[in-house]
């Protein structure tokens, strides 16, 4: 069943810790591929200084000020991908990043547009899970919410979930240190940051039982 969109219309927090464990789907004409969504971070908008949208209104965040559940997409580095969901009332500029899946249908096609028979690599960040679900900025705008070329699906909720830092946004003081990242404890297909050596650093998680 698609997730609708009265499920985005909530506190973005909230939003970004429940849709842990739903899944997200992509339809091409060479197939269909999907993954169940294991972390995710949520950005508050004009009261976040790690948003896009801390400094209001512009071109590259309009469908931020739209509707919930519709695909946000930017570049980062100039060449990966990354997917947010519009989330909160509209016309309120808020988002849940996508930051990792574990996939579970379409593994073959993954492994193609990722170069990789590595199951654990092929969706373990938020570059990686655009590149394997072939999801660029054709999407931006997508109705998430719809039967369309990317939607999604209730999956099974985890019975334990964790929160963290954000990584990566050292360059927002004002919200660098909140807990809105959110995985589920123990996967291992959540991504984590990378030693200079290139290992996995252990993710320091605040963990809570999810009321089911």
């Amino acid at each position: 069943m698609i997730i609708p969109r009265e499920f985005f219309e909530r506190d973005t927090l909230t939003v970004a810790r429940e849709l842990l464990g739903h899944m997200i789907v992509r339809r091409t004409n060479r197939g269909e591929a999907r993954g169940i969504i294991v972390e995710t971070e949520a950005y508050l908008g004009e009261k976040d200084d790690a948003a896009h949208s801390y400094k209001g209104k512009s071109e590259r965040v309009r469908v931020q000020y739209g509707p919930a559940g519709m695909a946000y997409i930017y570049l980062i580095y100039g060449m990966y991908n990354c997917l947010n969901i519009t989330s909160g009332p509209s016309g309120v500029p808020e988002v849940v990043l996508i930051r990792a899946l574990e996939p579970i249908s379409g593994l073959e096609l993954m492994k193609e547009r990722r170069r990789t028979d590595r199951v654990l690599q092929l969706c373990s960040g938020p570059g990686k899970l655009c590149m394997a679900l072939d999801i660029g900025r054709d999407l931006y705008g997508a109705d998430m919410c719809s039967d369309g070329p990317l939607f999604l699906e209730f999956g099974q909720p985890p019975a334990e979930t964790a929160a963290s830092k954000r990584i990566g946004i050292d360059y927002a003081p004002l919200c660098c240190e909140k807990l809105w990242r959110f995985t589920i404890p123990g996967n291992p297909y959540v991504s984590a940051p990378q030693r200079r050596t290139g290992q996995r650093r252990p993710d320091p998680e605040l963990r809570t039982k999810q009321n089911l």
